[in-house]
């Protein structure tokens, strides 16, 4: 009993920490926004310029050797496609912290016309990016899959985003122990879908990682319960998808494992209209 209480003592620390961490993080992405939105502004306006700067060069053509006209034409065209690269990884990493503002800021159980493969892309490769930051060796072949043409549906985004998350950083686990044990020929992989199936939305995670024992399987949502050591998991993760997916979404977390060869985890949700 003593136990039990240490561990739980020491579980709730961690969720104050994660609750501080939260705040922090919010501020801080709220504080970058600003200066990504002159990088990216920046940028379109140094686009601009380059395109008037070529219609002189294209006026004055007549005034240049020909290596020198290609030596321009060279640079130019090298310094549009850095400007654009600047655009599209800046308009990234905005999609990202708008993303984290949600999750920290969004109205408790507020529906909002989202779109579902954008949202689960953006948190797919969120999760993956930061198991690299804590990781460097670590690297997996993610392949996804979202069926074109979607419209937006009703759902809790910054809930829904939080359960895939909590999905894939278990998958990002779940191979990462895997490589740790087996052959180097190992490839770690996690496959992503989402579709529009019977008037529900389903999204799909497989990875071919360690899979779960019975032990873990009959355990995986209690509260506190994690195969992660201590300070890499509160073991709350999985109990709060399942409550997003099916009390919040009236939808279904469903899974299915094998030990050694990988787990697969399914969200289906109703569409609300």
């Amino acid at each position: 009993m003593e136990k039990q209480m240490e561990d739980l003592q020491q579980k709730l620390k961690e969720q104050e920490k994660l609750a501080s961490l939260g705040l922090l993080s919010a501020g801080i992405a709220h504080e970058i926004q600003n200066p990504l939105n002159f990088v990216i502004n920046f940028s379109k306006i140094s686009d601009k310029l380059l395109g008037d700067l070529t219609d002189i060069v294209e006026d004055n053509e007549d005034k240049l050797s020909d290596d020198d006209r290609e030596e321009v034409e060279d640079i130019v065209a090298d310094l549009k496609e850095n400007m654009a690269k600047i655009v599209e990884h800046g308009e990234r990493a905005i999609s990202i912290i708008q993303g984290i503002l949600l999750i920290s800021r969004g109205k408790d159980n507020e529906f909002l016309p989202t779109d579902i493969c954008h949202l689960v892309k953006e948190y797919i490769w969120l999760s993956y990016h930061a198991m690299r930051a804590n990781n460097k060796n670590f690297n997996i072949a993610i392949h996804e899959n979202y069926q074109e043409g979607l419209p937006k549906f009703m759902v809790i985004p910054q809930d829904l985003s939080r359960a895939v998350l909590n999905v894939m950083n278990n998958a990002c686990y779940a191979v990462w122990k895997k490589s740790e044990s087996t052959p180097a020929d190992y490839q770690p992989e996690v496959n992503v879908s989402v579709t529009l199936n019977n008037n529900q939305i389903v999204i799909s995670l497989a990875d071919n990682g360690e899979g779960m024992t019975e032990e873990v399987k009959q355990r995986l949502f209690e509260n506190f319960f994690t195969t992660k050591p201590v300070g890499q998991g509160t073991g709350l993760g999985m109990a709060i998808t399942r409550d997003i997916i099916e009390n919040k979404h009236g939808g279904k977390l469903s899974f299915e494992s094998t030990e050694g060869k990988g787990t697969t985890f399914t969200l289906t949700i109703p569409i609300k209209r």
